[in-house]
């Protein structure tokens, strides 16, 4: 029986942080503590709202002894330093996505927590937790498709405007950011892509630099993969592109199954296609099909709140299983990574991804950016 609240820290209170915050404040397991944002007034004004300390500095907060965890929800750089303060510290750490800009630095949190077994490390991978992604998991790991051959995922509802990539000097910069449509918008989709179907063992790549906005990263990207047993998949992104679409179409031996606009369909093939294919008398007949909409249940829990409550348990219940492991989250970081090499580079990436190689590429994209933004610092 969970007979306590958890004592947290929110460093960073811009759109996800303050909505995290009003989530937890809903939470029988949660006491947010303190707060940590870089404008004092802001700061003070919030941690008065909610009841907690203001901190101007992440490291006062976190040897302050007032937190016993922390949730991080800065830009995207500061989740590797903060994470690895924060394990030294001997706290439980949930950050947002990705969980860091690339392999290398994931490696270094997931390192700095093997030496903390004790201590809970998780991803804010809420969409884990949506009824038809569990419903396509489920219908993966019960052979219901069979040997999975073809993945088409297109993701282009991602719609931007100017105005939303000039409201902070870090937006759509390499030094800010370290990436586009893949590091900010998609490592949800990459964590389901890699959740449902394994990492591929190739990536082709084409990324489109600045093809809609007046940034220096990525806002349109086309990736072919290749799976260990021949599988292929096609994976399309976009900020620029209105209304968009979502649209996850996979193919296996035994049919189809469709997710788009929530609605999941599995076309259902009464014989495996390879082997129907061997067996036929006939030149152009298809398998029986069945075709089947696949009930989903109604989320009677915020996907956020999800996570969180999922967070507050585990570290309250060491018997208890985290739903996203931030570990797991280095592999939708190195595929995101592994998508803007290869276009970069102009050739197919063999996995795993040289994180070395890549985080030399990006840094030379630092040094050399010439993109002038405000400088509007994040909270």
């Amino acid at each position: 029986m969970l007979h306590r609240k958890v004592n947290i820290g929110i460093v960073g209170i811009g759109n996800m942080g303050m909505a995290h915050a009003a989530t937890l404040g809903k939470m029988p397991t949660a006491n947010i503590t303190a707060i940590c944002a870089l404008q004092k007034n802001k700061a003070d004004i919030f941690a008065k709202k909610i009841n907690a300390k203001a901190y101007y500095d992440v490291d006062e907060m976190i040897n302050s002894g007032d937190i016993e965890a922390i949730i991080i929800a800065t830009p995207h750089y500061e989740h590797t330093t903060i994470a690895l303060k924060a394990f030294v510290a001997g706290l439980h750490v949930l950050t947002e996505k990705p969980i860091a800009v690339h392999k290398a630095d994931a490696l270094k949190m997931i390192t700095a927590h093997n030496l903390r077994p004790d201590l809970r490390f998780a991803a804010m991978f809420n969409q884990r937790t949506k009824p038809a992604h569990l419903a396509i998991k489920k219908i993966i790991e019960d052979g219901e498709l069979g040997e999975i051959r073809r993945i088409n995922w297109t993701i282009t509802d991602w719609f931007r405007t100017e105005h939303y990539y000039n409201s902070g000097g870090w937006r759509g910069t390499w030094q800010g950011e370290g990436g586009g449509v893949l590091l900010n918008q998609c490592p949800h989709q990459l964590d389901l892509f890699q959740w449902f179907f394994g990492l591929p063992i190739k990536v082709r790549a084409f990324c489109q630099i600045g093809q809609y906005h007046q940034i220096e990263v990525e806002d349109n990207v086309t990736a072919y993969c290749e799976f260990k047993n021949g599988a292929t998949g096609i994976f399309i992104a976009s900020t620029g592109e209105a209304p968009g679409t979502n649209r996850l179409e996979v193919t296996g031996e035994l049919g189809k199954f469709v997710l788009e606009d929530d609605k999941l369909t599995f076309t259902r093939n009464q014989q495996e296609m390879s082997i129907f294919s061997k067996q036929a008398k006939q030149r152009f007949s298809k398998p029986e099909v069945q075709k089947i909409d696949v009930e989903i249940k109604e989320q009677k829990t915020q996907e956020h709140q999800v996570i969180l409550e999922n967070f507050c348990d585990c570290i309250l219940d060491k018997e208890l299983t985290l739903i996203a492991p931030a570990e797991e989250g280095v592999k939708s970081v190195e595929l995101a990574n592994a998508m803007i090499f290869s276009s970069f580079k102009e050739m197919t990436v063999e996995m795993p991804l040289d994180g070395a190689a890549y985080e030399e590429l990006l840094n030379n994209k630092i040094k050399h950016s010439t993109l002038l933004k405000s400088s509007k610092k994040s909270t």
